[in-house]
């Protein structure tokens, strides 16, 4: 029965396994297909599910919300750690399953500080040790363009900062939010991680002292 396979899918995910991989993609997809209200699933569900499995394929999804998604690394390298600014739980979540727990094997994990409110935000960026800020343009009361602008006028040697923008249309207010990279809603997860790989490339080699 379907009901009894979803369940055995969604207990195969663990966070830490070692072979985690294809499998736990689909499981993540399927658990949030089928959270939905039940009919049937439109082309840009299976679209989306298609997308996902296709960029996640070899890499963990992201812990649930709520939860910082890796304290150590398999590597054995320190984690990158990606703050995700969103009034909005669905974006948030959108932002951890685009990007998963690693969005390239050369890289370190990620591990993942969900922020909700303007002060934790600003909290947690004067405390250092972000590697990235994603920071949503649509969220409200304060939105992620005026923060990102307060953070890279505040911030000495400033995180990178990637915003997310309500279209398109609106990456000339990114240009204004001095921010350094700008994806729009709906969130590509392809397009997200792309950006988001080229920034912490960035911020890793930030973090290499020059040598004589």
């Amino acid at each position: 029965m379907i009901v009894p396979t979803l369940t055995m899918l969604g207990r195969s995910w663990c966070p830490c396994r070692r072979d985690a991989g294809i499998a736990d993609a689909v499981a993540t997809v399927v658990i949030m297909a089928v959270s939905e209200p039940i009919g049937t699933p439109t082309p840009s569900v299976w679209a989306d599910f298609s997308r996902h499995l296709l960029h996640n394929a070899g890499s963990p999804p992201s812990e649930p919300p709520g939860s910082i998604a890796c304290v150590t690394s398999q590597s054995g390298r320190d984690p990158l750690r990606v703050l995700v600014y969103s009034d909005d739980v669905d974006v948030r979540q959108q932002v951890l399953l685009a990007l998963g727990r690693r969005v390239h094997p050369d890289l370190p994990e990620l591990s993942y500080v969900e922020v909700a409110t303007e002060p934790v935000v600003i909290q947690q960026m004067d405390a250092g040790g972000i590697d990235l800020a994603i920071l949503d343009g649509e969220a409200a009361p304060a939105g992620g363009l005026g923060i990102a602008r307060q953070l890279k006028d505040e911030i000495y040697r400033c995180p990178p900062i990637l915003v997310l923008t309500g279209r398109v249309d609106d990456n000339w207010l990114a240009t204004w939010s001095r921010a350094d990279a700008a994806v729009a809603h709906p969130i590509d997860p392809i397009v997200l991680a792309d950006a988001v790989l080229k920034l912490l490339r960035r911020s890793l080699d930030d973090r290499v002292p020059a040598t004589s």
